[in-house]
């Protein structure tokens, strides 16, 4: 049902919106902050190893196969093995299909939204083609970021109902696009707000069920959002009331304009990102994290000897439900694949969600044996999501183990050691150079961010 418009809500949230798209364009011709540009560097270094990552899972290949067809401008490229290079829309949306697939890109950690995901397809795309610098790549990567962190904060769903990934991407896309091309003001509202017109109303259940198209949202937000500037340069653009209308009116949200606007400048959503190390649902990784301390302290038999685990969980945590994954990403965001596969083969890593898994038969028997519970009483943020986990044995006897809080967030960030040896694993043995030159480009040489992009992706797919 649609929710009732209310007008000063609206003429609050529009205004707030013109101050975010005002402060943006000027941000755009003022040099970041040293953190705020590393953190961006970790964001493009981690999320460029996942695309690169889910690059041969056969749904991707196939896709990729399809988009890679004789003529057209070959301007862009596809980080995936053979490093094609194909029209900007087309990589855009094939980096945006693999993004988010294995679940090891960067999240945000203050409302669901993974802003890295939806900025960087269209944007690495049309930075490739039109020359821009890698200055400029982690420059308009870290005001975007801001801008898509700030929409999940200011529009938020009471319950699971869309998916991010689909709510956001299109915001994200057209915020680094409409940034790389200077756009003025009038010009970014019309991008912005035209991009957020498009947003499609994902079910946040299809993750939980495996539909594979809930990968796909972020490849149509990176073509929406590279339509959308194009569209707005022609003077064909949404307003700035569009926001509300389309989250609070037709989806339902909350709206909180001052999120929009509130210290702009002063506070970067960038720096409350998150970063994984297990291949899976962020609301799992806290019990996650208490099953591998189980295992450290239960020793090397302890998987055949399991009866059942008890697994008590955050209200997020709670609605990964699914015992008979159907797919990998069913199995991502399972509670009961995620507990039973890292019970057995003692790792959160992408190892536990392979296909293999999902007619393992020591997980598919251990998954029937998981039990969610309410994890009481919660604190909040950052321990907002904890997880207890009790391995209950065969010989009657019982192991637990408690993670108020998953590493990786701000307050207990992975350090940039793990991150690389991370990076390593996802990409070294596609693109063998792509390691190297990310770090050099972390470290910030000014040599290396006056380098046009195109000649950075050269370099990283071994032209």
């Amino acid at each position: 049902m649609k929710a009732a418009v209310d007008p000063a809500l609206r003429a609050a949230t529009a205004q707030s919106f013109e101050a975010l798209c005002a402060w943006a364009v000027q941000a755009r011709a003022t040099p970041l902050p040293e953190a705020i540009r590393r953190r961006a560097a970790l964001v493009l270094m981690d999320d460029l190893g996942a695309i690169v990552a889910a690059s041969t899972e056969p749904e991707i290949a196939a896709a990729r196969k399809r988009a890679a067809k004789p003529g057209g401008s070959a301007k862009a490229t596809i980080f995936a093995k053979g490093a094609a290079r194909v029209p900007v829309a087309e990589a855009a949306a094939m980096n945006g299909m693999a993004v988010a697939w294995a679940e090891l890109d960067e999240g945000y950690r203050l409302a669901p939204c993974h802003a890295g995901a939806y900025i960087l397809p269209a944007l690495l795309a049309a930075a490739e083609a039109e020359e821009a610098s890698v200055d400029d790549v982690i420059q308009c990567l870290a005001i975007a970021y801001d801008i898509t962190g700030r929409f999940a904060r200011a529009f938020p769903f009471a319950t699971m109902t869309v998916h991010p990934h689909a709510a956001f991407a299109t915001v994200g896309a057209a915020s680094g696009i409409a940034l790389l091309r200077n756009l003025d003001n009038a010009a970014f509202s019309r991008a912005l707000s035209g991009a957020a017109s498009m947003t499609p109303a994902g079910p946040y259940a299809h993750a939980i069920d495996g539909a594979l198209i809930r990968n796909a949202w972020s490849a149509a937000g990176a073509w929406i959002g590279l339509q959308s500037v194009d569209w707005a340069l022609c003077g064909i653009g949404g307003i700035p009331e569009t926001a509300y209308d389309v989250f609070a009116t037709c989806l339902g949200t909350d709206a909180r304009p001052q999120e929009l606007s509130d210290r702009l400048g002063t506070i970067w959503a960038i720096e409350d990102g998150y970063h994984k190390i297990f291949a899976c649902c962020q609301y799992a990784h806290s019990a996650l994290e208490a099953s591998l301390a189980l295992h450290q302290r239960v020793g090397p038999d302890a998987p055949q000897n399991i009866e059942r685990i008890v697994v008590e969980t955050h209200p997020r945590g709670l609605t990964l439900t699914g015992v008979e994954p159907a797919t990998v990403l069913a199995a991502k965001f399972s509670m009961p694949h995620a507990l039973a596969a890292v019970a057995v083969r003692k790792t959160g890593g992408k190892n536990a969600f392979a296909n293999d898994t999902l007619s393992d038969p020591a997980i598919a028997a251990l998954r029937h044996k998981v039990e969610l519970k309410p994890y009481a009483p919660l604190a909040p943020w950052p321990n907002d999501r904890p997880g207890r986990v009790t391995w209950v044995m065969k010989d009657g006897s019982s192991h637990s183990a408690e993670c108020a809080n998953a590493r990786g967030g701000a307050d207990q960030p992975f350090d940039e050691t793990t991150l690389l040896e991370k990076l390593q694993d996802n990409c070294a043995a596609i693109f063998p150079m792509m390691p190297d030159n990310l770090r050099l480009i972390l470290a910030g040489d000014p040599e290396i961010g006056k380098k046009p992009w195109r000649d950075a992706v050269a370099q990283m797919v071994g032209e």
